[in-house]
């Protein structure tokens, strides 16, 4: 770092009785008051270089001896007062990026100007900061954090601006051209390679070596020079994401906990002092967030969820909370399921998790409208064709684009599917959750998202086993976002066992098992087209194998499927048999307004073939004797 010495004389201020005097054969004509510190100097030394003592002795009648002038708002305190004391005695000071700032602002405050002497203390400071301080890295935030204690009086004297815009303009510079520290530059050249071009191995890190220093700023002067590096243009957003994830780290680190022990501290009396901490970090945050660059992909949306936690628990702005919601929205299938498990702090609302911001998120993420159909409108069907009939060499660009980033964005859903699938298997267990709020979860995910349905049955199998208080219309309605066509073999023997899964549902899972059962290994060469039609209409490929179990979340031991020492197929029927018997008995009671009971389950379900033999036998043997009649 640079450093400029002025003066040649030794010091010779000393303390005596809480006094600081200068030694000198001539006796003191002089008394100043700075901040409760006095000094005895000499009016010649002071008076010939401040204008500001000029005049206050000026106005003062010549007979008043030893007057005591006081300087209360002198700014930098004792320290700069003792520098511009010096410098008129001719006593040697020493500067530097740490002292600059108050001793321009006492120079300033004193009128040390070229009006009083040529080459006076003002001048001198401009020259050594202009021609020093601005032209170095690590001078140049040095000197900008200091102006923090003289804010005023630096923005005046537009030190503050005159630092902002050097330090851009050394981003926007590459490093080997700005002077840095010892430090930093050995960092940066060990990142550049010996003929000046820059390392693959170490490319990121040199290209964002400015980051790290420029996290050491308060929010303030921080959010200043990134609008300045912003408006530059040259650097990409990515940088600029990169930037601001370290100074996200450096001044947001588990805010969670400091929230706590703020909380604790406000119990103690001390509430004064956690609600000015919490404001700082509420101010920090939701500058932070007007800082995102617009460009997707700039930061990582694990980043944003973690900001949209911390504004959570900061009590945050709404437009800060919906501006974060609506960017996470945007890169939805690159978060993970613990990043979406943000804490709810509401006093409303006893769940564990903020579900409702979950659901903003999702309901922005189906907004986008980038999804595909499972199947084309009928209004543009003659399109399709005219388009499908023509060669490949005809076929307009803007069509492939289209297509290309309809398929990116399937892929998307198909991604985001499985993360909230994951995600309502964590907030199942939660005992507050309302049976409303899953549901809505889960149905943000349109029906063509989930390829299969094993993720969202464990899901509710879990919100069951959390809440054995609901009763049967609840666990119907519950039931209801479940399609049993999309079940795999191993959900269906868990589900066909599951007492808490309400019959009805218990019945088509057990139907479609068979269903597939019978058109396994080979058993059945070839349907009949009324069998074909019948599996068709459910959308079961009988030359498809069942997919396997997903595993894309893990889940506890307590809510893992045992497939082991499972019943036959023909046991489960019994003790199914049994169950709709009871259900039976307990619904006997249920009338209709005519006075007719309903349809015994039990009797309805005794129908259903034991084995999928004699059920496609059964349904032969009609088609037969329809065939006959006819």
């Amino acid at each position: 770092m640079k450093f400029m010495k002025l003066g040649s004389r030794p010091d010779t201020f000393y303390t005596a009785e809480a006094v600081r005097s200068v030694s000198s054969e001539v006796s003191s004509d002089l008394i100043i008051q700075v901040k409760g510190s006095r000094y005895l100097l000499h009016k010649f030394p002071l008076l010939s270089k401040c204008l500001r003592l000029q005049r206050i002795c000026s106005e003062s009648p010549e007979t008043s001896q030893h007057r005591i002038i006081q300087l209360p708002d002198f700014p930098g305190g004792i320290e700069a007062f003792e520098l511009c004391g010096k410098f008129c005695y001719g006593i040697t000071i020493t500067l530097s990026a740490y002292n600059i700032v108050a001793a321009r602002c006492a120079a300033e405050y004193l009128q040390m100007t070229e009006d009083v002497e040529k080459g006076n203390l003002v001048y001198k400071l401009e020259v050594f900061f202009n021609s020093c301080i601005l032209h170095g890295w690590k001078d140049s935030i040095v000197t900008l954090q200091s102006t923090k204690a003289y804010r005023l009086w630096s923005e005046d004297l537009g030190i503050t601006s005159r630092c902002i815009e050097a330090i851009a303009s050394k981003v926007l510079t590459h490093p080997s051209k700005v002077s840095l520290s010892r430090s930093q530059s050995r960092r940066v050249r060990d990142d550049i390679s010996c003929n000046g071009a820059e390392s693959q191995r170490h490319k990121p890190t040199t290209k964002g070596w400015w980051a790290e220093d420029m996290a050491e700023l308060g929010i303030d002067l921080y959010w200043r020079t990134m609008i300045a590096i912003k408006s530059g243009g040259k650097i990409p957003s990515n940088l600029i994401g990169e930037a601001l994830q370290v100074y996200a780290s450096r001044w947001l680190p588990n805010i969670s906990r400091q929230i706590k022990a703020n909380k604790e501290a406000a119990s103690d009396s001390d509430s004064d002092s956690a609600s000015e901490a919490t404001s700082k970090h509420r101010l920090l945050l939701e500058s932070m967030v007007s800082l995102l660059p617009s460009e997707k992909g700039a930061v990582s949306c694990s980043f944003l969820l973690k900001l949209l936690k911390a504004a959570n628990i900061l009590s945050a702005s709404s437009s800060s909370k919906m501006e974060l919601a609506r960017r996470v929205a945007l890169q939805l299938e690159e978060a993970r399921v613990s990043d979406l498990l943000i804490p709810s702090l509401s006093y409303s609302s006893n769940t564990l998790y903020d579900v409702d911001i979950v659901l903003t998120i999702l309901e922005q993420f189906m907004l986008q409208g980038q999804s595909p159909p499972t199947s084309p409108p009928r209004s543009k069907l003659g399109f399709e064709r005219r388009r499908r009939s023509r060669s490949v060499e005809n076929i307009d660009f803007e069509f492939q684009e289209s297509r290309r980033s309809s398929s990116a964005s399937h892929s998307a859903k198909l991604k985001v599917a499985k993360i909230v699938d994951g995600y309502l298997q964590e907030i199942a267990r939660d005992i507050n959750l309302p049976l409303s709020k899953f549901i809505a979860i889960a149905e943000t995910i349109p029906d063509f998202s989930r390829l299969d349905h094993d993720d969202l049955y464990r899901a509710i199998d879990i919100y069951l086993k959390a809440h054995p208080e609901l009763n049967k219309s609840e666990r119907k309605k519950l039931c209801r976002i479940l399609d049993c066509k999309k079940l795999s073999v191993e959900a269906c023997m868990h589900a066909a066992q599951n007492e808490k899964l309400p019959l009805r549902v218990v019945v088509q899972v057990l139907f479609f098992e068979q269903a597939r059962a019978a058109t396994a290994g080979g058993k059945v060469t070839e349907l009949p087209s009324n069998i074909k039609a019948l599996l068709a209409s459910h959308n079961i490929d009988p030359s498809r194998p069942p997919g396997p179990l997903s595993t894309t979340t893990s889940i506890p031991a307590d809510d893992q499927w045992s497939v082991s020492g499972l019943k036959s197929p023909k046991s489960r029927i019994s003790s199914l048999r049994m169950k709709l018997a009871e259900d039976d008995d307990l619904d006997e009671n249920d009338m209709n307004p005519d006075g007719m009971g309903r349809p015994s389950k039990f009797k309805a379900f005794c129908a259903l073939p034991t084995r999928p033999k004699k059920m496609f036998s059964k349904l032969l043997s009609i088609n037969r004797s329809a065939s006959e009649k006819n």
